[in-house]
């Protein structure tokens, strides 16, 4: 099993703090993981994504030019990384900003909107857990339970009351992902 994920959105989305506890989730598993950020020097509101790799075998490179899984946050996004899904491959994304919707055929596309759900429940920062959430339910490749020791690993100690917020955050993106048929 190797997973290719590609995490993409603006800077203090928590596009990099999923990729990291996705990655720790990994290595709680006993994968082989990489983990690579990119992102602008804008830090917040400037672009950023994440290639994580999780495999049972080992990683040859952390560079892709293409995608088993894209979860995408926003336009710029989108427009960047929808043709990198592999064919049969997943796209995930949230519908807050998009103005033009995933439109491939040979993909399967799923709508998340967590933006939205984590605004409901009056939890802003938990947001990319939700969205986490969803692909968890589609991509089943960590288990909850090493998503949580990843959360604490990844963490700082001072914020570990919020895990069970962020679990039910978990949780909710799994009961709100929906297919897109396009």
């Amino acid at each position: 099993m190797t997973e290719e994920i590609i995490i993409a959105g603006f800077g203090g989305q928590g596009v990099l703090s999923m990729g990291k506890i996705l990655a720790y989730s990994g290595i709680m598993q006993d994968q082989e993981v990489s983990w690579m950020p990119s992102y602008g020097p804008e830090m917040r509101g400037g672009t950023a994504n994440v290639t994580v790799i999780l495999s049972d075998e080992r990683i040859s490179s952390p560079i892709l030019h293409f995608y088993d899984t894209a979860i995408i946050l926003n336009q710029q996004s989108m427009d960047k990384f929808e043709p990198s899904v592999k064919p049969g491959g997943v796209l995930i994304y949230d519908g807050n900003g998009i103005t033009r919707h995933p439109s491939r055929k040979d993909i399967h596309i799923y709508r998340v909107d967590a933006a939205d759900e984590a605004t409901r429940l009056g939890l802003s920062k938990i947001f990319n857990m939700i969205v986490l959430g969803g692909y968890m339910k589609v991509k089943p490749v960590v288990r909850l339970e090493n998503v949580i020791l990843g959360l604490k690993k990844s963490l700082p100690h001072r914020y570990h009351d919020l895990i069970p917020d962020n679990e039910k955050a978990i949780l909710r993106g799994m009961e709100i992902i929906e297919e897109v048929k396009v």
